[in-house]
């Protein structure tokens, strides 16, 4: 159910046309090689539907997600979309991939040994090997199996190789080599598939990852891609909150649970009626676990978040605010222009992932375009 703004904590905008932007910037950077789109856990929580709605209108037909279910879902909004499955074939499940024109990407013997029995070439499917990450995948001998099993593949519908990158987002790691030249190993067993290596990271690392089709993800929703180098994606998500009040607190007084914030001179606070369960992580409390102390912006000024994260609120430092500015029912951007999903994933010691997929659901979703 939508959440009306007027009874909500905060509203989360998401870009569309930023997101789009960003999906144009990348394709043009890949090219020749087809741009698709990571769209799994919603959307990386914007939305799955809205985003691959949004993508598709702009030229964008390939969408990975990471389970069924999720595969469904896009195939309900987008009847003639392709759409990988990247968690892999789920035991004994071939027919609802089927039903929903589903491709698995297989990840071992036994998933591929299914589909291949269960669809006999009729519906198509990606092989995915591991390059070094050692999560999901065939290893190098399996690989080399079923390459020389021109029969097997046919059964299977192999339409794709695809591999993964464990540290793209660090351009100077040289397990990125190492996974470009043992994926290209690869790439020649099976020449007659297209290919796939880079995720977000990987579509700046240069030509040799690009291969085929790139799976843009995070990155799409204004993530930076690349570790210590400036974001050259453009903001998607802008988080906005009302002021629930502000009170006066003492010289000594302390501020939230266990008084961790003292106030050191006569202070103003502000009390924003966002929290943990809105996926604004406890990490964040003052001084903040990384770089702090966490800040939001208002009225143009970065003012500080004091004591504690809680459930539902947190309370900020506005004494050096004009008071004037306060009046009436101002604003405070906790993400937008000024405060990138980045700076908050820095703060709490976490991925920028993670921030997206946490932001919580009592927010009133807004959409722009």
């Amino acid at each position: 159910m939508a959440i009306p703004p007027e009874l909500a904590g905060a509203t989360l905008t998401i870009d569309l046309a930023a997101l789009v932007e960003n999906w144009r910037m990348i394709a043009g950077q890949v090219s020749p090689a087809e741009c698709g789109a990571t769209i799994k856990a919603d959307g990386y929580g914007c939305g799955a539907v809205e985003v691959a709605r949004a993508l598709w209108s702009a030229g964008c037909t390939t969408f990975f997600v990471a389970l069924p279910m999720e595969g469904k879902q896009v195939r309900d909004a987008l009847p003639e979309a392709v759409i990988y499955v990247l968690d892999g074939l789920f035991q004994g499940q071939s027919g609802f991939y089927i039903a929903h024109d589903l491709r698995p990407c297989l990840v071992s013997p036994c998933q591929l040994s299914e589909w291949a029995d269960t669809t006999e070439g009729r519906h198509k499917a990606a092989i995915h090997v591991d390059t070094g990450i050692n999560r999901l995948g065939f290893d190098r001998a399996q690989a080399e199996a079923v390459a020389g099993d021109a029969n097997l593949i046919a059964r299977a519908g192999l339409c794709l190789l695809m591999s993964h990158l464990a540290s793209g987002d660090d351009e100077a790691s040289c397990s990125n080599a190492i996974q470009r030249d043992a994926f290209a190993g690869l790439c020649e067993l099976f020449p007659e598939l297209p290919a796939s290596l880079s995720n977000s990271p990987g579509t700046f690392l240069g030509s040799g990852f690009r291969h085929d089709l790139a799976r843009p993800g995070v990155a799409l929703y204004g993530g930076n891609p690349l570790a210590n180098k400036p974001n050259p994606m453009q903001t998607v998500v802008s988080l906005m909150a009302a002021i629930l009040q502000v009170r006066d607190v003492p010289i000594g007084e302390g501020v939230g649970y266990g008084a961790t914030w003292q106030a050191n001179r006569p202070s103003r606070i502000a009390i924003i009626g966002v929290g943990y369960a809105d996926g604004l992580l406890r990490a964040m409390s003052w001084p903040a676990m990384h770089d702090g102390p966490a800040v939001v912006c208002i009225a143009g000024q970065m003012v500080p978040i004091v004591g504690r994260v809680s459930m539902d609120m947190i309370t900020i430092d506005v004494t050096d605010i004009d008071p004037d500015k306060l009046t009436g029912s101002p604003k405070a951007e906790l993400l937008g222009p000024n405060i990138q999903i980045d700076d908050w994933a820095r703060w709490s010691g976490t991925l920028c992932y993670e921030i997206l997929t946490s932001l919580g659901r009592r927010y009133a979703k807004v959409y722009s375009s």
